[in-house]
């Protein structure tokens, strides 16, 4: 089944670097805003296939899913036969529960909208912490969710082979876990106690820090603070240097800042969220995950 793939222009560069690697001819859409928000999207002059795949990582979400609905509403009037949606980012998946009474659980409401637009949903690091499978959030047949474990182990092993892998918290183990496997680190996790969004303190773990270098490690940072406290924590306790390593470079307000003030030297991330971090490219593992989609579509599965 032919098959094409759509991108914003800010997207162009990871969006471009999937194409190719996959194999697809990549096709920009035209994005006007009107003095009132409203937003006018201009699809390319090509004939659309019967398989289509829109990019869009969801960090700052709330215009991109207006953005997505606009897009395979009017791709199904078009007579597209099959949406996959590649979203190296997955917006809204945090809320997963109720904390406090009366919220919503966006995680089930997004994942449902999602899947009533898509055939398939290919994805990065969700937040899948009391989930264990992406179709559960996100109910389409297609709902696969990819590590940015391996290019990032890449990426450190290549600047810090020497490096002490630590997890920000206990969250972060799997991803910390993950790419010490691969690249052949020692790694553990610190404690956090959380107060509040901005407001956290971190332990650390019953080893020696002093002289190590250290690479902290977590699928997101959002606000920051939590990698700036473990950061903190770990030069005062005598580590020679500290790095952070991230699948999702969100960096929201002051986060940047903030975390080059807690004594961080490099800041390496995926291109899941264009970021000027981003040195560890997700190409090849989305690839391989369109292809598969793609295949299973093609042979009719």
């Amino acid at each position: 089944m032919h098959a094409a793939l759509l991108y914003f222009d800010e997207e162009s560069r990871p969006a471009e670097r999937l194409a190719s690697v996959a194999g697809i001819e990549a096709h920009v859409v035209g994005c006007h805003r009107f003095p009132d928000e409203e937003l006018c999207l201009r699809l390319p002059d090509i004939d659309l296939p019967a398989c289509l795949v829109i990019y869009r990582s969801l960090d700052r979400p709330n215009d991109k899913l207006v953005e997505l609905m606009l897009l395979a509403r009017h791709a199904r009037e078009r007579g597209v036969e099959r949406l996959v949606l590649a979203a190296p980012y997955l917006a809204y998946m945090r809320q997963d529960t109720v904390f406090h009474p009366g919220e919503l659980v966006s995680q089930r409401l997004v994942g449902g909208f999602l899947a009533e637009l898509f055939d398939a949903v290919i994805t990065v690091d969700p937040h899948l912490h009391r989930i264990e499978r992406l179709e559960q959030a996100i109910p389409v047949r297609h709902a696969i969710a990819l590590s940015g474990a391996a290019p990032l182990a890449a990426t450190i092993a290549e600047r810090r082979s020497d490096a002490l892998l630590l997890g920000p918290d206990a969250e972060s183990l799997q991803w910390v876990e993950s790419a010490a496997s691969i690249a052949g680190l020692a790694y553990a996790t610190c404690t956090k106690e959380r107060h509040g969004d901005r407001d956290v303190d971190i332990t650390l773990p019953d080893l020696t820090i002093a002289g190590r270098r250290i690479v902290l490690l977590d699928d997101v940072a959002s606000s920051g603070r939590t990698l700036a406290r473990a950061a903190e924590r770990v030069l005062a306790a005598g580590a020679a240097s500290v790095d952070v390593a991230v699948t999702h470079a969100l960096f929201a307000g002051d986060a940047l800042q903030v975390i080059r003030q807690a004594g961080v030297g490099e800041i390496w991330s995926t291109d899941t969220i264009a970021h000027e971090s981003n040195v560890a490219y997700m190409a090849s593992v989305l690839a391989q995950a369109l292809e598969q989609v793609l295949g299973e579509v093609a042979g009719g599965g």
